[in-house]
């Protein structure tokens, strides 16, 4: 069981028998009653996403989430197949379960698969990937006079703003948890 001042995000609960994930929590109190909290969760198998206000203590079952160390392989459609690295078994995950992680996931890329009951629930993504820039506005010198930004398309299809010396074809790192840009890979 977890506590509502317990909660993290990317925990997985058990809300009225249905499995769902931590997206973001806020403590409230307002004026001379008990303190509440506001959820925002996402159902893990149906990935449509709620928000529920509680009293702040009230408990929650914790799902068992094993983590497995896994290789993103390809895509097909919505479908995302990963290969576990130790066992070497390779399983799907649907679009909705993975969530903003599809903008990050590139052929090869490490992760770990969040596995509840023999189905992926979720992906945990390094703190930040390298990718490659595929469209860009190229830059003219005298542009600006101070660092500026613009927009350029990811490999995975995110766009990310950039400073205006990146161009086609350059690797960046992106963090995964912002989406922002962190620095030209090198």
């Amino acid at each position: 069981m977890v506590e509502t001042g317990d909660l993290k995000r990317g925990m997985t609960i058990e809300v009225d028998g249905t499995l769902y994930r931590v997206l973001d929590f806020q403590h409230l109190k307002l004026g001379r009653g008990t303190a509440q909290v506001r959820l925002k969760l996402r159902d893990v198998k149906g990935g449509h996403i709620i928000e529920r206000t509680v009293q702040a203590g009230t408990r929650f079952p914790l799902a068992r989430v094993v983590r497995q160390p896994a290789q993103f392989l390809y895509r097909d459609g919505d479908l995302f197949y990963f290969m576990n690295t130790e066992t070497y078994d390779q399983v799907a995950a649907n679009r909705e379960v993975l969530g903003d992680a599809v903008n990050y996931l590139t052929e090869g890329a490490q992760c770990e698969l969040q596995v509840y009951e023999d189905q992926v629930v979720g992906v945990e993504l390094p703190a930040s990937v390298e990718l490659a820039v595929v469209d860009t506005e190229p830059w003219v010198k005298g542009d600006t006079a101070q660092g500026g930004t613009k927009p350029a398309r990811l490999e995975t299809g995110l766009v990310v703003q950039v400073p205006l010396h990146i161009a086609t074809g350059d690797r960046i790192r992106v963090d995964t948890r912002t989406g922002e840009y962190l620095g030209k890979a090198g």
